[in-house]
């Protein structure tokens, strides 16, 4: 065999130390697999509870256990309901989007009254006639009265519970281009107190209510797209200096302001602009800069949107993630119209987004009731 090179042959010694070490290294490693496996039951659970809901199906495909546990403590937030105010009668609908599921229920309590606004599952509402001002929860039958006001041209909004500490009722109505009307209630008062504030800036109050409240402050949009901002502890009222969102001209047509809707979730506040069949554009206040920011994403987040009061929420399942839900229902009460920032389309296709023809006291998003046994 000449030419050929001889393998050198390690040492038995060697091979043994080599040998000891791969061996070493395989237990450790299978140890550490089976102490992350065996980790007790309670201290999982700890540990899951904190996670979001992407994080917790990303845990589950660790092990059987992990998933067992996750499955346990998985928190799946559900979406509100549209409420349907009938033309005549006591009737009322609820329709979830969720599980394309309509619901009824009489409140003959709401006879005559117009809704306002909607938020943690009360409603805003006021009779014309009497001028009647009151909060009112349909699931709880719960009615709670506030002094007599007209706000037949107010945007009105609360910023709690009625039942919690601290809720206050804003309404804010424009009464020349450099002056406005504030007039804020809360549920034990004996009036409303109205002031009048001058304007830095013109501010004409938008048509239906583009208006949210925010770490003790209520935001509103103005018709041209102006920020004003009312302070609840100060009882000021200012403009922010910040330009109106960027859209396109197309955007622009013939009640165009009617597809505008405000959001808040979490201290961001979303603007979202629609028009006839363009695509929604979203956009969020980067308070820092003062400037309004183009999403392309909203990160998991669902935006509920309709003409009074909209709402978001975290942690919905499937498809409902990261869209726009809109209070209009089609194919007969069977799929709500939505637009998904993922696939960059609406569901149902084609569908027509005129808001012009829409009558905004009709329906609104309201928080789902804990027990479904009282609803027909």
């Amino acid at each position: 065999m000449a030419g050929r090179k001889r393998r050198k042959v390690k040492p038995l010694s060697e091979t043994i130390v080599v040998d000891r070490r791969v061996g070493s290294r395989k237990k450790k490693e299978s140890e550490e697999q089976q102490t992350w496996s065996e980790l007790p039951t309670e201290l999982l659970e700890l540990i899951m509870s904190h996670l979001t809901l992407k994080e917790n199906i990303c845990a589950s495909a660790v092990c059987k256990k992990w998933l067992s546990v996750a499955i346990s403590v998985r928190v799946v937030n559900r979406s509100p309901w549209i409420m349907y105010f009938p033309k005549s009668g006591n009737l009322y609908e609820f329709y979830d989007p969720a599980q394309r599921k309509t619901y009824s229920l009489t409140l003959p309590q709401l006879q005559c009254s117009r809704v306002c606004y909607t938020k943690d599952g009360w409603l805003l509402l006021y009779r014309p006639r009497t001028h009647r001002v009151f909060f009112f929860n349909p699931f709880t039958q719960e009615l709670i009265k506030l002094p007599k006001f007209e706000v037949a041209y107010q945007v009105v909004a609360f910023s709690s519970s009625p039942t919690s500490p601290g809720c206050v009722v804003f309404t804010i109505k424009h009464i020349n281009p450099t002056v406005v009307a504030i007039s804020t209630c809360y549920p034990g008062a004996m009036e409303w107190t109205t002031v009048n504030y001058q304007n830095r800036l013109p501010f004409v109050s938008s048509i239906w209510n583009k208006l949210v409240f925010c770490n003790g402050l209520f935001y509103c949009l103005s018709l041209t797209g102006w920020l004003g901002i009312y302070d609840t502890e100060q009882h000021i009222w200012n403009i922010h200096v910040v330009p109106p969102p960027k859209c396109p001209m197309k955007f622009f047509s013939k009640n165009w302001w009617k597809g505008r809707f405000m959001v808040e979730h979490k201290g961001d506040i979303f603007v979202i602009y629609t028009c006839c069949s363009e695509r929604p554009i979203v956009f969020k206040l980067d308070q820092s800069n003062k400037v309004w920011e183009e999403m392309k994403t909203l990160n998991g987040v669902t935006l509920f949107v309709s003409f009074l009061s909209s709402q978001a929420r975290i942690d919905l399942l499937g498809m409902m993630r990261n869209s726009i839900y809109f209070s209009k229902v089609r194919f007969y009460g069977k799929r709500c119209l939505s637009y998904s920032l993922n696939e960059c389309r609406c569901y149902p296709r084609k569908q027509c987004h005129d808001w012009g023809v829409q009558d905004p006291f009709e329906r609104v998003w309201i928080e789902p009731p804990e027990d479904l046994s009282t609803l027909m």
